[in-house]
């Protein structure tokens, strides 16, 4: 008797790693911040990190989008080793990625509408009118309405420059998107609409979020994973789930501490 045909199982087609740290090495004279650390940022996730003072979460990201050079080890964004590349390949990725500062970093004596034009007026020989047009759609993305166009970035909320700061990240299209801290100083009804905003943005476009937080409300509402950094190094990347059964003595008091358990009820 011929034995049943088994059913085929599809094979899941493996993550594509969008950005790949191996072995990094971080130090400031004699101050090491990391130590050998790997990370993959794989295409499409919302990837929050986290970690107590001065375990590196801004160095990473500076290194990564190439703001410090690494002291060792190897970073691959798109990949192509950043210490590699040419020019052009440097300036492809930089057209590929957009970061929004924890302070927004906007030109002070550009308005709005300027402020977002800029990486188009520099990276591309659109039309100004075409520019004007894209600079306005991005600024409706972020939130914002046409009276904001011609303000300056003083005359702001924080929260505006933030949603200013984000739609300047987006005006080229960017594959991946660098986020650091863009909750902090905000009130909570608007850092969970900050929240919602990011949440949406990645799943309308397809962006892949690298989003370092210390907010709790925020890893729990739109992170895919979260990678902790601790003793110099990524000691765990998963989901928040996975993580409230880490026996790490940080991870466990972020996490299931007073603040943890709170934003844990409200998830």
């Amino acid at each position: 008797m011929t034995a049943p045909v088994q059913p085929f199982a599809p094979v899941e087609p493996a993550p594509e790693v969008l950005i790949e740290v191996r072995g990094l090495l971080s130090q400031f004279g004699e101050r090491v911040i990391h130590d050998n650390l790997d990370l993959d940022v794989v295409k499409g996730e919302v990837l929050g990190i986290v970690g107590g003072s001065g375990s590196g979460k801004t160095v990473l990201l500076n290194s990564i989008i190439g703001l410090k050079e690494p002291d060792g080890g190897t970073i691959r964004i798109f990949g192509h080793d950043i210490s590699e590349m040419t020019k052009g390949q440097a300036a492809d990725i930089e057209q590929r990625t957009g970061t929004l500062f924890q302070q927004g970093a906007l030109f002070s004596s550009l308005t709005v509408l300027e402020n977002v034009a800029s990486p188009l007026v520099e990276h591309t020989r659109l039309p100004k009118e075409m520019i004007r047009e894209l600079a306005e759609m991005k600024i409706a993305m972020a939130g914002l309405g046409p009276e904001a166009h011609h303000l300056k970035p003083a005359e702001l909320s924080g929260g505006m420059r933030k949603r200013v700061g984000l739609a300047r990240a987006l005006a080229l299209d960017p594959e991946v998107l660098f986020l650091d801290e863009p909750t902090a100083g905000l009130d909570p009804i608007g850092a969970a609409a900050f929240d919602s905003l990011i949440r949406n943005l990645s799943d309308d476009l397809g962006l892949t979020v690298f989003m370092i937080t210390h907010d709790l409300d925020s890893l729990y509402a739109i992170c895919d994973k979260v990678a902790v950094l601790a003793d110099k190094r990524v000691i765990e990347k998963a989901t928040v789930a996975e993580l409230e059964r880490s026996d790490h003595p940080w991870i466990k008091e972020y996490f299931l501490g007073p603040r943890g358990r709170a934003a844990t009820k409200a998830a």
